[in-house]
Parts: structure tokens; C-alpha cells; sequence
């Protein structure tokens, strides 16, 4: 019979069983949505309280940490370059490694489908709100990251144990509040699991599947075909663990975003000229918009939409993956981390943005009337590719291997950042079975189409910033204190410097 007779069987009979796992995922995601959505600011233009709690943590982590995202900027490229990696400190990767580990699992589809959708509807305004919040989130990473090394536990095999729901359950206790910390860290690792079944992982194969039918339209009928060639990729990397995790992310997050962004700067490069009026047109949208995007606060809140769904700044996930590098200054992984959001939000997502304003693919712009249908049915990625396209005619081939490499290294970031909260939950021994369900929900991910059961994992992982932000309020002071001595040690030129 071979193996293609039970997976056309899966195929052709899931139908009704999805139907009533959709039926019941919806009620759950209206539920989570009338929560995470709630609209906190009277009138039109209203503003999701994940939003704000969200970026009123960036603000005040930001402040708390004085700054640290200006100041701690140049120390974090000379630590990522290795100048302090010490081979003897205790860790499983390097801090450039867990650096790539933790991108790959915020540069993704966001970068070029959310994005492009935002600005074609919030307008160019909506990029320089995106940078902003993105600037801000920096603080954030840096407190949950350093958190995540100062907490974490490292077995005696070499093995790193750590993340938010060590630090929320440990660190609590130290405060005096060890209930509420439980409490935290029991939801967070819960919704940590059900976001790298969704968001992490069967949401990233629906959508770049979608998008890359578009250039190999074969695959629109045999969707299955892709979700098993992505189950055995996904398979060969995360059963390793996360030392082959980082190996592969080393290699695949600097090639994709080099890819991506090369192509960005080349349209920049042809249209040079009108980069300066570009960003003019940014900076005025964004406190002069019109009604047409929602005016001012429409306009903000689009962008810092936009910049928090796709860093991930506050919501933790990526201080599991900062918790296995090799070092023993829990301030200076912190410092590292601080980067991402700059990468993620900052290059990267403002890139695709301002090729969007140059070319007009935005409401208001010369090419309004293209970008419109694309925007009205919240095709991201198509729209990328037909703005690509139009200055780069073979882009579209290159865009659906980027966004195929975006997805994969997505998925195998969260497989790790699930497995450990699954470790955390239910004990070491049952790891692979988590990594099983992994597998089998990557291929789901290719012939699931419900849309509830999709944004019942992308909910769960903004579900993660409630229990986090929360429990960093509590232990900011103690990273303000640790980040005080660990400069003052660095101006007084206490460290080694290796090379």
C-alpha cells in the first residue's frame, strides 16, 4: 500500500473533525479575543490592552534600566562578536547563537506580511511608530533575558533549564509572593506550549504555504506534500536539541535576513533619490495623518502593533532560548538580547515598510488602487511579492524561500521554547513525546485551513505577556541592581577580553 494511501486518507477525512475542533476553537479564541483586545481608549481608534501592556512595560523597563538600549548598544555587538566568550563558562551555546536561536523565532512571516499590511492600511506613519515601540522593546528583552540566565538551572549533565517560568516561580519567592509566582509560571509555560503548537508552528506552515503557492501553484492541490517535506526538515533538527537548534539557526537567520535585506537595499538603491522625501513622508504621516488611517492614534497603534506581534519584546519566549548561552553574567546574555528587536523590528520590518512607501503600495499612494485588494483580504505577502516583483521580476523566487526559511526557523526555535515549558510541566523523560506532537502538528499545519484553530495558538503566544510583564514589575529592581555593578565593573575594565 505504501505510505501515500492513509496520508490521502488523513487528507481527505479530517474535514469533519476540524470542523468541530474550529466550532469549539472559536468560542475560546471570541473569549481570549474580548480579553487580549479589549479596547482601553475611547473612540475609533481604539487601542488593544495587550498593546498597552505591552508597551507601557517597554516604557517603563526603558526607563527603569536608564536607557540601556542606547547605552548598552555597543557592548552588545563586541559580546556578540565572541570578544568575551569564555569555552570554560557554563552554558550549551554561544551568545551569538542563542542571539540567532531567538531571532529565528521573531523574524518571520510578520517581517514581510504583517508589515506590508500595516502600512498599506495604517499609512507610512505607521513605520515610525513601529520604530519607536521597537527601540523600546529593546529594555524589555534585555530585563527578561537576564532574568532568564540569572534563574535558570543548569543540570549536572550540562543541560540549561531556563526561562520565564523559572524566574517567575523562583524569583517570586524570593519576594515573598512564591503563590503568584507559581500561579505565573504555570500559565505562562501552559500558553508557551499551546502558542509553539499554533503560532509557532502550524500557523507558520498554513501562511507560507499560502504564500508560496503563489509562485508554485502545484502545491495549492497537494498542500500535503509541503507539510511532509517540513515535518522531516523540522524532525531532523529538533530532535538534537537545542545545540543543533543553534548550529542550524547560525546559519540560516544571518542568510535569510541577508537575502532579504539585500533585496530591500537594492530597490532603495534604484529609487535613491526619493529615500529622503520617503522618510519625510514617514515622519509627517505620523503626526499628521489622515482619517483615511485613522488618524494619529490609529496610525500609533498600528505601528506599535505591528512592531510588538512581530519582536516579541515582553512576552518572554525568547529568554529560554538566551538562558542556554555560555557565560556566567546574567547582565551581559541581557545586553546581548537587547538586539533583537533592533534586528527584528528596527532593520528588518522598517526595511519592507519604507520599500512599501518608495513604491506607493499604500492607501494614498501611486500605487493605492493595487495595494487595495491585497490589504482588504490581508494578503502580507502577497502584496511583498507584487511590490518586489514589480522592481525585481524573478524576486518572487526569492521571496518563497525566504519565506520558507522564515517559517522553518521559527518552528524549530519554538519547538524548543515549548519542549522546555513541557519539561517544566511534566518532567525531563517526556521531552520526546512533546517533540512528537511537534512533528505532527507542522503537518496539520499544511491541510488545516480553520482560521480559529490557527489564532488560538497566535492568541496564546500574546497570552504569554500577561503572567510575564507582571512578574518583570516585580524583579526590575533586582536587574537594575545587577546591571549597575556589571557596568561599573565593565568601565573599570574588569572583564576579559579573549579576543
Amino acid at each position: 500500500m505504501g505510505i501515500a494511501n492513509p496520508l490521502f486518507l488523513l487528507v481527505g477525512q479530517h474535514n469533519g473533525l476540524e470542523s468541530k475542533v474550529d466550532a469549539i476553537a472559536g468560542q475560546v479564541v471570541d473569549a481570549l479575543a474580548s480579553v487580549f483586545f479589549l479596547d482601553i481608549w475611547p473612540g475609533e481608534a481604539a487601542v488593544p490592552m495587550v498593546v498597552a501592556w505591552l508597551v507601557v512595560g517597554a516604557i517603563f523597563f526603558t526607563l527603569k534600566m536608564g536607557f540601556i538600549n542606547l547605552r548598552g548598544f555597543r557592548h552588545a555587538i563586541a559580546v556578540t562578536r565572541g570578544r568575551y566568550d569564555n569555552p570554560a563558562d557554563e552554558g550549551e551555546v554561544s551568545h551569538f547563537q542563542a542571539l540567532a536561536s531567538a531571532l529565528s523565532a521573531t523574524v518571520g512571516l510578520g517581517n514581510i506580511a504583517g508589515v506590508a499590511i500595516a502600512v498599506s492600511i495604517g499609512g507610512p506613519g505607521a513605520i515610525f511608530w513601529m520604530i519607536l515601540a521597537g527601540f523600546l522593546g529593546m529594555s524589555s528583552k534585555f530585563t527578561e533575558c537576564t532574568l532568564g540566565q540569572k534563574y535558570r538551572k543548569v543540570r549536572p549533565d550540562g543541560r540549561v533549564m531556563g526561562g520565564a517560568m523559572f524566574y517567575l516561580s523562583k524569583g517570586l519567592a524570593e519576594r515573598g509572593v512564591g503563590g503568584l509566582g507559581k500561579v505565573l509560571a504555570v500559565m505562562f509555560a501552559i500558553m508557551c506550549i499551546g502558542g509553539s503548537f499554533g503560532g509557532g508552528n502550524s500557523f507558520q506552515v498554513n501562511q507560507s504555504l499560502n504564500a508560496i503557492q503563489q509562485t508554485l501553484p502545484w502545491l495549492a492541490d497537494h498542500r500535503w506534500v509541503y507539510g511532509l517535506a517540513m515535518t522531516g526538515l523540522v524532525g531532523i533538527v529538533i530532535i538534537g536539541g537545542i545545540k543543533r537548534i543553534a548550529r542550524t539557526a547560525e546559519k540560516i537567520v544571518p542568510a535569510m535576513c541577508g537575502i532579504y535585506v539585500a533585496a530591500c537595499l537594492w530597490i532603495l538603491f534604484l529609487h535613491a533619490t526619493e529615500v529622503p522625501a520617503a522618510f519625510g513622508t514617514i515622519v509627517e504621516s505620523a503626526f499628521n495623518p489622515t482619517s483615511a488611517w485613522g488618524g494619529f492614534i490609529g496610525v500609533l497603534v498600528t505601528g506599535f502593533k505591528r512592531a510588538a506581534f512581530s519582536n516579541e519584546a515582553g512576552i518572554g519566549s525568547a529568554a529560554i532560548a538566551h538562558s542556554a548561552a555560555r557565560t556566567k553574567y546574567p547582565v551581559r546574555e541581557g545586553i546581548v538580547a537587547l538586539l533583537e528587536p533592533f534586528i527584528d523590528t528596527i532593520l528588518v520590518c522598517t526595511m519592507t515598510g519604507l520599500v512599501i512607501v518608495i513604491t506607493g503600495h499604500y492607501d494614498g499612494g501611486s500605487m493605492a488602487a493595487v495595494a487595495q485588494p491585497f490589504a482588504e483580504s490581508s494578503d502580507g505577502a502577497g502584496l511583498t511579492s507584487q511590490v518586489f516583483s514589480s522592481e525585481i521580476s524573478w524576486f518572487p523566487w526569492v521571496l518563497a524561500v525566504a519565506v520558507m526559511l522564515f517559517a522553518f526557523s521559527t518552528m524549530i526555535s519554538w519547538s524548543y521554547y515549548g519542549e522546555r515549558c513541557w519539561a517544566w510541566l511534566f518532567g525531563d523523560a517526556s521531552s520526546m513525546v512533546y517533540r512528537l506532537l511537534f512533528l505532527v502538528m507542522v503537518f496539520l499545519g499544511s491541510i488545516v485551513t480553520s482560521t480559529n484553530i490557527l489564532d488560538f495558538g497566535d492568541l496564546m503566544i500574546l497570552g504569554m505577556a500577561f503572567p510575564n510583564i507582571l512578574g518583570l514589575y516585580f524583579l526590575a529592581g533586582g536587574v537594575r541592581r545587577d546591571l549597575n555593578d556589571y557596568w561599573r565593573r565593565l568601565k573599570l575594565g574588569e572583564f576579559t577580553v579573549y579576543k
